[in-house]
């Protein structure tokens, strides 16, 4: 049987999961909740953009620089709603 929430029964669930410490996938797993409605919800209430992947953290670049002989990276790292951030090097 389907459940269906309120918008504020979705953002106290959005709440729950983020002071969890679990994934979005494990946390939907505990609560016995569809993972597409929680990933809709999270997005359509989320005031700011909010990350594609589900994992949040530092990404090491550094290999891109390893055996390299000069300047010649450009990254381009894309935040949501048309705002990009452009790391370029000139050689």
């Amino acid at each position: 049987m389907r459940k269906h929430r309120t918008p504020d029964q979705w953002q106290t669930l959005i709440d729950q999961q983020l002071d969890s410490g679990l994934s979005a996938v494990q946390f939907c797993n505990q609560h016995d909740i569809g993972y597409a409605s929680f990933y809709n919800w999270r997005k359509r209430l989320s005031t700011t953009a909010a990350p594609e992947s589900e994992e949040t953290g530092f990404l090491d670049l550094s290999s891109l620089m390893a055996g390299t002989t000069g300047p010649a990276w450009n990254i381009v790292l894309s935040l949501g709603n048309g705002v990009e951030l452009r790391l370029s090097q000139n050689g």
